[in-house]
């Protein structure tokens, strides 16, 4: 091509980390910069990149993507804290204690916060892909979660009134600390939860044990990145006592522990169950719903998917665990919620105790909600929500808005799609085991990361969904749902870059998609055309049969697939593209 489309407005691009930005860097080059006359807004979002500007870059990300209201992010590393150390040893002129949040947190959630957007993910309608059927009936696998602490003994309420809630700690000294100050907003949802460690360190005694007597491998799954001062302090005192009690014994029985994130496992093991399994979810909210799925695939197996799968997370208001305020209890005492100086509850903790505090935003939340009946209609869509209103006064404000919204839509002679709301347990059963045709899942943004991990892997692979982030004011933020691919990373420097496995299917659907949208946004047919035969291009060279190793025996003629690297790929669908 000598002739480059001309593109008048730029676009966003924020870089990410290890396998994923090998990947993004050569579509960048093969399908933007030598084709388009484009400018590239880019910002590098790596890890090392947020640690070293303490997390400015974040900041920056959010602005321009306010600025240019288009943007495509790829995937990058949130660090646990062996990670952060190793960076940290790496840049010693780095104070730890000198570290905003944002330097070491995910950035996804501040920037989904920071532009008031939520997430859409759907199936990308590959022509040559079946859905990953398993073999569950019967399995050898059972869910271990908690009884008690957790969300499910949270204290949760509406506030009455706009002012400021304070998270307050009252230890041996009698003197009230404040932990954490945040506004509210009359008829804003909050929660404060704890669990007892010693609670915690004693299930982690009872669940190594259960795996010893049965003999099952053990999986322990937890959100200790995105939560570390709830999950990760429950991640550390669990491994502490695995390491000190028990992988002697876990390895002389001739078994294996592994540890996930939950929403990777989760995919993991739906989509490629293990022989015998004991998998441990401590924290009981989602230990539940993942005990109630198990149960039923082991007994009727998983349906043949004959459709996508739409799933809309909330997350424009920082809501759920994602922006939630969480820590160790200091020492033994009391904690508090003040709000304008009223106390609205407190509770005993222990030195340790894992703490969280969260809140949303009640005009978020509304503006969620509209988004998703806006979607389902134009889409003709059902909308199966999921919420946990009998025991959890923090999900019923979402009930009362959809009530409001749908009295709203009637009133102007609009009523929205055909909708139902359903426990998140039976939401995901729904989902996976009993789908419809065309449904959209909305759920909160911890259950959204789960259920949209699961329901990509058995579409194939996490490579094979689409994701969008929609603002309110129109900003639009095109991504990746799967991770950096740190295994593969590994792999291709230990290889010296022979070894480029990577499936950048999802990647080329975002910058296609990203492009489109900006086709519309300034009626440029060409780049309109360019988008869509891109997309054209990927779901051809799937079709016939040129796959990464992912989708090795996922297609629907096995026996014609030509398996590839990640260049072979990216080959391959700019052949198709010439074509």
């Amino acid at each position: 091509m000598t002739t480059k489309i001309q593109v008048a407005k730029p676009m966003v691009i924020l870089h990410g980390d290890e396998m994923a930005q090998i990947a993004f860097e050569r579509i960048l080059e093969q399908f933007v910069n030598s084709r388009l006359d484009i400018e590239l807004v880019e910002i590098d979002l790596s890890a090392e990149k947020r640690l070293t500007s303490n997390g400015q870059v974040v900041l920056d990300a959010i602005e321009s993507l306010k600025k240019y209201g288009v943007g495509i992010k790829n995937a990058g590393m949130t660090v646990n804290r062996e990670q952060l150390l190793d960076l940290l040893a790496a840049h010693p002129e780095v104070s730890e204690d000198a570290l905003d949040k944002l330097a070491t947190k995910s950035p996804n959630g501040a920037i989904r916060k920071g532009i008031h957007g939520n997430i859409t993910r759907e199936d990308i309608e590959f022509s040559n892909l079946k859905s990953v059927r398993p073999d569950w009936v019967g399995r050898e696998i059972e869910v271990d979660t908690m009884d008690a602490g957790g969300i499910d003994f949270s204290y949760s309420e509406l506030s009455n009134a706009t002012g400021v809630a304070k998270v307050v700690f009252v230890g041996s000294s009698g003197d009230p600390v404040e932990l954490h100050r945040r506004t509210l907003r009359k008829g804003d949802p909050w929660m404060l939860a704890s669990n007892d460690l010693e609670d915690v360190k004693a299930w982690a005694h009872r669940f190594f044990q259960r795996a010893l007597d049965e003999k099952r491998d053990i999986y322990l799954g937890l959100k200790d990145t995105v939560v570390p001062g709830y999950d990760g302090v429950m991640r550390a005192a669990i491994e502490d006592i695995y390491h000190s009690e028990y992988k002697d014994k876990v390895a002389a029985a001739g078994l294996k522990y592994h540890y996930e994130l939950i929403d990777a496992q989760a995919a993991r093991i739906v989509s490629n169950p293990p022989e015998r399994a004991l998998w441990g979810v401590p924290d009981n909210i989602s230990g539940m719903k993942l005990y109630k799925l198990v149960q039923q695939l082991k007994r009727y197996g998983l349906p043949e998917r004959k459709a996508n799968v739409s799933i809309s997370r909330m997350s424009a208001g920082g809501g759920d665990q994602y922006g939630s305020y969480n820590t160790p209890a200091p020492e033994d005492g009391i904690i508090k919620v003040v709000m304008d100086g009223v106390e609205k509850h407190a509770r005993d903790v222990k030195a340790g105790d894992p703490l969280l505090f969260m809140s949303n935003d009640r005009a978020a939340i509304k503006d969620w909600v509209k988004q998703v009946f806006r979607d389902a209609a134009v889409n003709k869509k059902e909308v199966y929500f999921g919420l946990k209103r009998e025991f959890v006064n923090y999900d019923e404000v979402y009930s009362s808005i959809i009530l409001e919204i749908r009295k709203e839509l009637a009133a102007l002679d609009t009523p929205p799609p055909s909708f139902m709301i359903m426990r998140p347990s039976r939401q995901l059963s729904k989902m996976i085991c009993d789908p419809p045709r065309w449904g959209l899942y909305p759920a909160q943004n911890l259950d959204g990361d789960i259920f949209s991990d699961i329901s990509a892997a058995l579409g194939g692979s996490l490579a094979t969904a689409s994701s969008v982030i929609k603002s309110t004011d129109g900003t639009m933020l095109y991504e990746a749902p799967h991770g950096t691919a740190h295994d593969l990373y590994l792999r291709y420097l230990e290889t010296d870059g022979k070894e480029a496995n990577f499936n950048s299917s999802a990647l080329i659907f975002a910058v296609a998609n990203a492009l489109e949208e900006l086709a519309r946004r300034e009626t440029n047919q060409p780049l309109g055309d360019y988008a869509a035969k891109l997309k054209a291009a990927l779901i051809e060279t799937v079709a016939q049969g040129t796959i990464t190793g992912d989708l090795k025996g996922k297609t629907l003629n096995p026996e014609s697939e030509r398996v590839v690297d990640m260049y072979g790929f990216l080959d391959a669908i700019e052949a198709n593209l010439e074509a």
